[in-house]
């Protein structure tokens, strides 16, 4: 499995795994908050593109691998 074409439901299910809760929507957009501070933004539509997955990976600040795992 890789990053590419990742469905948003399966993200947003998976950041929640790791503490992050829906902190609000704006339009097409999910902002995802941490208690520690942390946050991200994931876009509503299917499918968020490798390079969108990629910095969502970076914001969360674990290896893609471990993110992969809670997919």
């Amino acid at each position: 499995m890789s990053l590419r074409n990742q469905d948003w439901r399966k993200v947003v299910k998976a950041l929640g795994k790791l503490g992050f809760v829906v902190k609000r929507q704006s339009g097409s957009h999910v902002i995802m908050e941490h208690a520690d501070g942390r946050w991200t933004v994931v876009p509503r539509h299917d499918p968020i593109k490798a390079g969108t997955m990629k910095s969502i990976v970076d914001d969360v600040g674990i290896s893609e691998e471990e993110f992969l795992e809670l997919l």
